[in-house]
């Protein structure tokens, strides 16, 4: 006498279980931290040093010349500033720790002084009729706009509150520092204005005239400065 065995049909079978989405994401992020490492496992290890190492491209398209402008005025000095910005934003009713930034910021440029030759007028050179002795009046030194030097300017920190970093992740905004650069160009520019580079421009802008004029056969040169 035999015995028949009945096996289940596939209606019979338990249906598969499915891992639920956070089991799935989880697993990726491990999966993610474990080539990572490995990466960095290998990186140390003789004749693998470069396995994971960047290359920088440069892909910038040519410089287009915009305009050209004719200068007439003499750069006769040339200040270096440097100036640290602690540039701090908050937003109200939230903690800094959730929401805000602060960024300690070196800004290191220069400021230049020159005096406007193109504002000469007729009545402004006055030379007497032996050509020994001339007077120039001249306009009073200005000082130009301050001009930063990105390899001295840096950020020396930065701090930021939890939904600033987490904004930063989902977006990349190439103006970050525009602010605090902004910021140090201005303070830069303040103190070229208490500094004494404007005397010092006109100093050295009348040593060249009289030195020009001296040159040329001129026993006397004054030089005088007004509006």
């Amino acid at each position: 006498m035999t015995t028949s065995v009945n096996k289940p049909t596939r209606d019979d079978r338990k249906p598969a279980r499915r891992l639920p989405g956070w089991a799935k994401a989880s697993a990726a992020v491990v999966l993610v931290l474990v080539v990572l490492f490995a990466g960095l496992r290998l990186s140390v290890l003789p004749g693998l040093k470069d396995l994971f190492g960047s290359e920088t491209r440069d892909r910038s398209g040519p410089a287009l010349l915009k305009s050209i402008q004719d200068i007439s005025r003499y750069d006769a000095a040339s200040g270096n500033f440097q100036v640290v910005v602690d540039l701090e934003k908050d937003t109200r009713f939230l903690p800094d720790a959730v929401r805000g930034t602060r960024t300690l910021y070196v800004g290191a440029g220069t400021v230049d002084a020159y005096v406007d030759l193109g504002k000469l007028g007729e009545d402004d050179v006055k030379v007497d009729g032996g050509r020994t002795s001339a007077t120039l009046r001249l306009p009073h030194a200005a000082l130009g706009e301050p001009a930063l030097d990105p390899d001295r300017s840096y950020a020396v920190s930065k701090q930021r509150g939890l939904l600033d970093r987490l904004g930063d992740l989902f977006s990349d905004n190439p103006n970050s520092e525009q602010a605090v650069q902004k910021l140090a160009a201005r303070h830069i520019g303040d103190a070229a204005k208490d500094s004494e580079l404007r005397t010092r421009a006109e100093t050295n802008t009348t040593a060249m005239l009289q030195g020009l004029l001296h040159s040329l056969g001129f026993e006397e040169v004054r030089v005088a400065y007004d509006g």
